[in-house]
């Protein structure tokens, strides 16, 4: 099945807030297609040409939840100095993260979310994460900092019904952290 934005639940609807459950493995034929559609979107979705014929929105990580299935599963192309990092990860879970923050100096964004949310994003600068991978087909570790960790704490937490505006400081949303990381 080809996934498109017409695809993506939005945060108007109740179920992005729903909690994700973990995903049995060896992975069920239906689980592995749909994680292989969701890493393909997220692919397209950065190529200008294909994203505008296929009505992709651009994109860097899906989570299972943002197609309306409450499964522990993300998929994440992320753009680096060496090329890409690319995960179709099952039951990823962080399992240590460091005490420095980092945050995008211009605020995140997110598929499921239409309407403009400014404000600074507080987030770990270096994570460890442990889940399964689909493309590497088994348990992995990653070590990642800065954009990369930003962008899987992002999709972890579509895990439990969080949305980035929800890290926003309310009374001061653009309030900088002198010892944070600030990713351009």
């Amino acid at each position: 099945m080809s996934l498109n934005y017409d695809d993506i639940v939005k945060d108007t609807d109740a179920i992005v807030r729903t909690k994700s459950e973990p995903v049995t493995l060896p992975l069920c034929a239906e689980d592995e297609t749909l994680l292989h559609d969701m890493l393909t979107y997220v692919k397209d979705s950065q190529d200008a040409e294909i994203a505008e014929k296929e009505n992709l929105r651009p994109a860097v990580g899906i989570a299972a939840i943002q197609l309306g299935v409450p499964k522990r599963m993300l998929a994440v192309v992320v753009p680096n100095e060496e090329g890409v990092d690319e995960y179709a990860l099952v039951n990823p879970r962080i399992v240590s993260e460091s005490v420095q923050r980092a945050y995008l100096k211009n605020g995140e964004g997110c598929l499921s979310v239409e309407n403009e949310h400014e404000g600074i994003v507080p987030r770990a600068a270096r994570i460890t994460v442990k889940g399964y991978d689909l493309l590497q087909k088994q348990e992995i570790t990653i070590k990642a900092k800065n954009y990369l960790a930003i962008v899987l704490q992002h999709e972890i937490d579509h895990f439990s019904g969080t949305l980035f505006y929800d890290r926003i400081n309310k009374q001061d949303p653009w309030r900088e952290d002198p010892t944070a990381i600030v990713i351009e």
